[in-house]
């Protein structure tokens, strides 16, 4: 109890103290700092700021990860407070042994950036350790013949302390016989001998029994006792005697067990077994006994166990040998330990990056690690290297301290990753090595821009193609991962302008598939640029611009286009007249058309489907030109048509007709005739199909009035109201409507009767004519006649519409067929056909307007001629002085009020006194047409 408390007193001292040590033994260099501490500290004790007198601040603690290095945590760093604190028990006899100074050597780590530190930390000896014996009872043999002044060598105790805290000096109990002396190796181990002060008389006093106590120097003092007991023989004056009083052998630490190490001697000048020598290890520490074997016999010492420099670099053995009798004596063996290059060096990785950017510059600290060789000298030289042809080196940082950098540009899409060894070896004879392996990972950094695979793109692509079709596909690749290798495609420019760009191309921007968003035309567009983009999803985001050509395909969708001779609505063309003394390749005429689309497609190959006299003309199979092939006899008809088919060079092909009137004549009046014969016959098909359409939409109507008619009767019934019932009155006739949009060819009628508008007022017209327009304008807007249309005297009284009233409608005239004088038609051409046209010549429609207009009373009366003179408006040109206005059709004749046998030039008669001819001088010919 006593002895803790004084402990406890002496610790709390030196906890006061050691800063002001320290302050004395710290150094100023920022890398080395010194620290002195009594051992035995209690764990949490502070040892000294070390973050503030390394020159850090607290606040940065965590991000540097200041901490310390070693085998053994003995100490450690306060995360909060930047302290060195005590972790571990610090026992300085188990750290340094009987070394007079024990320092300990801290290496403390900060990072971000990367600094090693070096803290010496002198551990100070405290009086922990009291002197002991290693036998608590020392017997002796002691004769009784022993001369006074004889000397015994006794144990020497020992103490793990250094300094004064170690052993002393010894004290004997008192006593008659004996007293003590103390002696002191070479080495400063202090021993006791027994010195006899009174000769022994075994019959008076057989044993004698003293107390030897060592004491030390701590305070306070520590003592360490044990009992001598001392048998008293009979004689044996003579104690054996060792050659030699210190033995001291060197050894190699590699010697192996069992090997001789050194032979003891002792001698005894008795006889007998007083002469009898026996040797044994007297004071010697408990390693050495597991080390070394001593024979009792002989005195040969061999070694037991296997010898190490690194552990211990001496032993120092003390021997003794007894006689028989019981003397005894004692030397020291001291052996040396050579060194020898058995330790590899050894490689502590103490910190490691294990991710590098790709982008690290040169120098950049990758790992920070020490080098350690237990063997002394060149045994414990260590170099460092790294393997050659990778971009890494190495740096001595302070001491034993490496570190590891780069030494060149890293590149992760060549190598993602290294395998670092590092290698060290020691200057020892042969050298050792150690190798240690280090991988490193390198991350990625956008630093690859997406790359196609095609440096342009070319794509054909036919026209007339579905819309929302894929027509091509980009694709791109980027060398970098994840994100920074991800592509996305868009299109950022065309030559489409001022067209916008998504209504004809869009692209997907994962899978880089470019879609036609319509049908491409190739007479519209045949060729357009696209400026593709690919990026990545990095940051800053990298991009590359490709260029897409597109190229439309042409195919056969477009027909023939006729341009000459105009056509008319049945495909027909003009006439064209040609003379009686044409000779063979006389040039008829030519067909000319164009076809929109290229190439073969729009090669266009010429030829007759039907001809009247087939050996008559040739026709041109690429030209178009219409020739004559022979000359015509009089055997040959004046008239002749030819269906000409105009044909591209497409797969499969397109083909335009064309129907052709040739007609043999010297002169127009001798082509008229012909002329007419076959606008009558297509004035006959036309006439019969304007007659259905007029009954079906008559039967239309009708059904849809009665209809209506039923319906408001039963309404009328149902308010049972009669006097209403009897105010309907139909409109027997109404004035015809002619729409603004009527075409050559429609009927003028408006099958659009009106609905009733308010209750009481009802109107019902079976052919109501449009009230805003006359029928004569609306017919016809260039005609001269349109005055007469208008004239309500003009017409019969019988076409005179009555107001509503209730009386009964008239029947109409039955005889509403025209005859030949009323058909419309040219005047002066009138036939007995059956039906006549509206003229379908592109001159009459085109040129006679002009004249029409000018000379409408003329053209009425028939008085004015068309020759040459100031009436003929310049015609003869054209047609010849033979020319004269009885080849000018009456357009009155076509303007006619259904249900009735009137036309405005009958009307016009009438008013007159004249009667309306069937024709002007071919009456012969139109008799002849009535036969047939």
């Amino acid at each position: 109890m006593g002895r803790n408390a004084v402990s406890r007193d002496h610790l709390l001292r030196w906890q006061v103290l050691y800063p002001f040590f320290a302050s004395l033994f710290c150094w100023a260099l920022s890398e080395h700092i010194s620290y002195s501490i009594p051992e035995e500290l209690e764990k949490g004790s502070v040892v000294g700021s070390l973050a503030k007198d390394l020159g850090l601040d607290v606040r940065d603690l965590p991000a540097r990860k200041l901490r310390v290095n070693g085998k053994k945590q003995h100490f450690a760093v306060s995360t909060q407070s930047g302290e060195l604190l005590v972790r571990d028990r610090i026992d300085r006899e188990q750290l340094c042994g009987k070394k007079p100074v024990c320092v300990l050597t801290l290496e403390t780590v900060a990072e971000n950036p990367l600094n090693v530190f070096h803290v010496s930390m002198v551990i100070q000896d405290i009086n922990d350790n009291p002197p002991h014996f290693p036998q608590n009872i020392i017997n002796l043999q002691i004769n009784e013949f022993a001369p006074k002044g004889s000397r015994f060598g006794l144990e020497s105790a020992v103490d793990s302390d250094v300094g004064v805290n170690s052993l002393q000096s010894y004290q004997l109990s008192p006593n008659e016989y004996f007293s003590m002396i103390v002696k002191e190796s070479p080495n400063g181990r202090k021993y006791p001998e027994l010195v006899m002060e009174k000769p022994l008389d075994r019959e008076k006093q057989s044993s004698h029994h003293l107390v030897l106590v060592a004491v030390d120097g701590g305070n306070p003092v520590l003592s360490g006792t044990a009992q001598i007991r001392i048998n008293v023989t009979d004689a044996n004056d003579n104690p054996p005697v060792f050659s030699q009083d210190f033995y001291k052998v060197r050894l190699r630490e590699n010697l192996p067990p069992g090997s001789s190490v050194v032979r003891v001697l002792a001698t005894d000048k008795d006889e007998g077994i007083n002469a009898e020598i026996t040797y044994f290890f007297k004071t010697t520490a408990d390693n050495a006994l597991n080390i070394f074997h001593l024979d009792h016999k002989s005195g040969q010492i061999k070694t037991q166990g296997h010898l190490d420099f690194e552990n211990t670099e001496s032993y120092t053995l003390s021997v003794g040998a007894r006689d028989g009798g019981g003397l005894a004596s004692e030397c020291e063996v001291i052996l040396e330990i050579l060194d020898e290059n058995d330790n590899h060096p050894e490689v502590t990785f103490t910190s490691v990056s294990n991710n590098i950017a790709e982008d690290a510059v040169s120098g950049t600290v990758i790992a920070l690690f020490k080098t350690e060789d237990r063997d002394s000298g060149v045994n414990g030289e260590v170099t460092c290297h790294v393997q050659e042809n990778a971009p890494f080196r190495l740096e001595s940082s302070s001491r034993n301290y490496y570190k590891l950098l780069t030494d060149g540009p890293l590149d992760r899409e060549q190598t993602p990753q290294y395998n670092v060894t590092v290698t060290a070896s020691d200057k020892g004879k042969p050298p050792l090595s150690t190798s240690k392996t280090l991988t490193l990972h390198i991350a990625d950094v956008n630093d690859n821009p997406p790359v196609f695979l095609q440096s342009s793109y070319v794509v054909y692509v036919p026209e007339n193609n579905p819309s929302g079709a894929s027509i091509t596909s980009v694709s791109a690749s980027d060398a970098d991962l994840d994100g920074n290798g991800r592509v996305s495609y868009s299109i950022v420019s065309s030559d489409l302008v001022p067209l916008p760009l998504s209504s004809y191309v869009s692209v997907n921007s994962h899978s880089g598939a470019i879609f036609a968003q319509r049908s491409f035309d190739y007479e519209q567009v045949r060729t357009f640029e696209l400026t593709l983009q690919a990026c990545d999803a990095g940051s800053p985001a990298l991009c590359t611009n490709v260029t897409l050509q597109v190229f439309i395909s042409d195919l056969n969708d477009n027909a023939p286009n006729i341009l000459y001779p105009a056509l008319g609505p049945d495909r027909s063309a003009l006439f064209d007249m040609v003379p009686r003394s044409a000779e063979p390749g006389y040039l008829v005429t030519k067909v000319v058309a164009v076809d929109a689309d290229s190439g073969h497609n729009a090669w266009l190959a010429y030829r007759v489907l039907q001809a009247t006299d087939p050996g008559l003309f040739s026709l041109g199979l690429r030209t178009g030109e219409i020739r004559t092939a022979r000359a015509l006899t009089e055997r040959d008809a004046a008239r002749h048509r030819l269906l000409v088919s105009v044909q591209d060079g497409g797969q499969p092909p397109l083909s335009a007709t064309v129907a052709l009137h040739l007609v043999f004549a010297d002169s127009l009046q001798e082509a008229m005739p012909e002329m007419k014969e076959e606008r009558s016959d297509t004035s006959n098909i036309q006439s019969e199909l304007q007659f259905y359409l007029v009954v079906a939409l008559a039967l239309i109507s009708v059904l849809f009035l009665v209809t209506i008619i039923l319906t408001i009767i039963l309404r009328f019934r149902r308010y049972n109201n009669p006097k209403t019932l009897g105010c309907f009155s139909p409109d027997p006739y109404s004035k015809p409507a002619i729409p603004s949009s009527y075409e050559d060819r429609t009927l003028p009628y408006s099958n659009q009767p009106p609905l009733p508008t308010e209750l009481g007022k009802y109107e019902f017209t079976f052919l109501k004519p449009n009230n805003q327009h006359s029928a004569g304008h609306n017919f016809l807007s260039y005609s001269p006649f349109d005055t007469l249309a208008n004239d309500s005297s003009e017409i019969p009284n019988d076409l005179q519409t009555n107001p509503l009233d209730c009386e009964e409608q008239a029947p109409p005239n039955t005889d509403w067929r025209f005859s030949q004088a009323q058909r419309p038609g040219t005047s002066g051409s009138q036939n007995g056909d059956e039906g006549g046209t509206w003229p379908n010549n592109q001159f009459d429609t085109e040129m006679l307007q002009a004249m029409i207009l000018a000379s409408a009373n003329e053209a009425a009366d028939g008085s004015s001629t068309l020759g040459g003179g100031a009436g003929t408006m310049g015609l003869s040109a054209r047609y010849g002085p033979q020319f004269t206005l009885q080849h000018v059709p009456d357009y009155r004749q076509n303007v006619y009020i259904p249900g009735s046998t009137a036309t405005l030039a009958n009307a016009a008669g009438k008013r007159d006194g004249k009667a309306p001819a069937g024709g002007n001088g071919n009456k012969k010919k139109s008799g002849k047409k009535e036969k047939k």
